[in-house]
């Protein structure tokens, strides 16, 4: 292993992760803070809450972008000769968690940022694009038909979590190789994945629960 590029991209995964797009985009265009705002997150859902769904497709698309180029640092590390290929996953793993870490605790935005989902489905998408591709799909359609991000957002966690579980339970014969993970971690990360979502989002289910959740403005003006 060679350590110090190793080390070099990790820290960049955590920078990159950290750049703050919600927090620049209200600030450059709306001359607002968008922690001051709504649920007071930097993060996508906030700003579609708050900006509208231009701004927020924006910071969506680049927090996504940020957890994919991050966690494909791990392949820059593998090709560099800097780790083996059966370290790969614990890499990606590792390189994607920091740019969630970073995008949660943005070193650029005092240590204040969002929950990090848009950059954990970049994240995953480098990693399991079929088993991403089915939760993008379960987004969109809870999104649609609730309104709620935080809503779309746990479900689409916990969507990951059963295919791939679903996957391994099946036999070679149904069809579901391409969501069946390579390796057990990938599979226990999701659960893992999926608990953490619900366990970020505790706020937005009593919100839900008592039923004073913000929706997104999908169809409005904004």
């Amino acid at each position: 292993m060679n350590i110090p590029i190793v080390l070099a991209l990790l820290v960049a995964a955590y920078l990159l992760g950290s750049i703050p797009t919600a927090l620049w985009v209200g600030r450059r265009f709306f001359g607002l803070d968008i922690r001051e705002h709504g649920s007071g997150n930097a993060g996508a859902t906030n700003t579609f809450r708050v900006l509208g769904k231009k701004p927020g497709s924006v910071v969506m698309a680049i927090d996504v972008l940020k957890g994919w180029a991050a966690t494909m640092m791990a392949t820059v590390m593998l090709n560099q000769g800097a780790i083996r290929p059966d370290q790969l996953l614990y890499f990606q793993l590792a390189c994607g968690v920091l740019a969630v870490i970073g995008h949660i605790y943005p070193v650029f935005a005092q240590f204040r940022g969002g929950k990090g989902v848009a950059t954990v489905l970049g994240m995953m998408l480098a990693i399991a694009p079929a088993t991403v591709g089915v939760c993008i799909l379960v987004f969109l359609v809870m999104l649609m038909l609730f309104r709620y991000v935080s809503l779309a957002s746990m479900s689409a966690g916990v969507a990951f979590a059963l295919l791939q579980l679903i996957a391994v339970l099946l036999p070679d014969s149904t069809g579901m190789d391409a969501f069946r993970p390579d390796n057990p971690l990938l599979l226990y990360f999701g659960f893992i994945l999926a608990a953490l979502l619900i366990y970020t989002h505790r706020a937005n289910i009593g919100r839900l629960r008592a039923g004073n959740e913000s929706r997104v403005p999908l169809f409005g003006r904004k």
